[in-house]
């Protein structure tokens, strides 16, 4: 029986990336796309379209995994690895296209919790400090050696702190990620919810801001060759409830910081992360709250309205916001040993 293109793909383990944790040396920086392998996996049928959303993430067995990009073919994509339950969700414009068994740290070389973007892509790296071990479709969150890859996946961590995924879905991942893309590794998470408003750190004519980089050819349709590269242009935004403070980050360093007002601020506003689109016009942000370093999930639909600053910061936003960027509210500080330029990350301690 022929296969719907909408039924999700689930594909079986194979053995052939037992790799271990990422080097210290520096990655190769690839323009995109991942190279062709030939796997001897075995294709599972996916269920009718229909009943595609039955996929249970609790049923994978260790190397297994389900992808289902048609159900959300073109967008920004944020990514979330579940400690707990040794699982990876991939979520493209707020809408899970992939979810796949993984295997993160051991005892002793722990993953670390937080926000991460991937800072770097390299299709065949080898570690150099674990035996030339091949770690395929590396996606670096960390300069201090964190990374998304291809590894062994015995059902439980063990990695030396990376996180390990089937060969076949990190080739997957790889493809539909840029630099900058979100990678938030937590204790526990909620399902992403649309946020329609823009919110009350977002210029006030947040759309008309946005609409000048979402470019439409003559007959309406998006100009993709004009629009903004995300890999370039999105910026990540931090707002810490313990500083009081927005820090702006593009292209790896700080654009700008400002202070910021926090509404009830002696209510927690626990983790949120917000990524910037824009469909058909219209600006909303996809939300994820998670738990992570002893701060809880906030509430994702009001954390966003009761944070404040300038009409002078929105006025710099205004001019940097595309779709695609990140907005970090949390409780926790945004301090040097917690945040560096280079990397966006939120952890209890920095990471060594």
């Amino acid at each position: 029986m022929r296969r719907d293109p909408s039924d999700p793909v689930i594909r079986e383990p194979n053995d052939r990336a037992d790799a271990i944790a990422p080097s210290r040396r520096g990655l190769l920086r690839l323009a995109g796309g991942a190279a062709a392998l030939t796997l001897g996996t075995a294709l599972l049928e996916g269920r009718p379209a229909a009943r595609a959303q039955e996929v249970n993430a609790d049923d994978l067995k260790p190397g297994q995994y389900a992808w289902y990009p048609d159900r959300a073919p073109e967008g920004f994509v944020a990514i979330i690895v579940s400690l707990p339950d040794q699982r990876c969700y991939v979520y493209r414009n707020g809408v899970r296209i992939g979810v796949s068994t993984c295997s993160t740290g051991k005892p002793g070389h722990q993953t670390p919790v937080g926000v991460f973007t991937i800072l770097q892509k390299d299709v065949d790296h080898h570690s150099s400090i674990y035996n030339d071990a091949s770690m395929p479709f590396t996606e670096r969150l960390t300069w201090s050696g964190v990374a998304l890859h291809a590894g062994g996946l015995p059902g439980y961590p063990s990695s030396h702190g990376c996180v390990h995924l089937p060969l076949e879905f990190s080739k997957l991942l790889f493809a539909v990620t840029h630099y900058g893309t979100p990678v938030i590794i937590a204790d526990s998470h909620s399902q992403p919810v649309d946020v329609l408003h823009p919110g009350l750190v977002m210029p006030a004519d947040a759309t008309t801001a946005i609409q000048k980089d979402d470019p439409k050819n003559a007959n309406g349709t998006p100009d993709k060759e004009a629009a903004p590269d995300p890999a370039q242009d999105a910026v990540a935004m931090i707002i810490s409830g313990a500083s009081k403070e927005l820090t702006v980050i593009k292209d790896g360093v700080t654009a700008f910081t400002a202070p910021a007002t926090i509404k009830d601020a002696d209510i927690p506003l626990g983790n949120v992360v917000y990524v910037l689109k824009s469909v058909g016009g219209e600006v909303s942000w996809t939300a994820l709250s998670f738990e992570g370093n002893g701060a809880s999930g906030g509430k994702a639909a009001s954390a966003i309205d009761r944070v404040t600053v300038s009409a002078a910061a929105n006025q710099q936003l205004a001019k940097l916001l595309v779709p695609g960027s990140t907005l970090f509210i949390t409780d926790l500080p945004a301090t040097p040993d917690t945040r560096s330029d280079k990397d966006f990350v939120i952890l209890s301690q920095a990471t060594s």
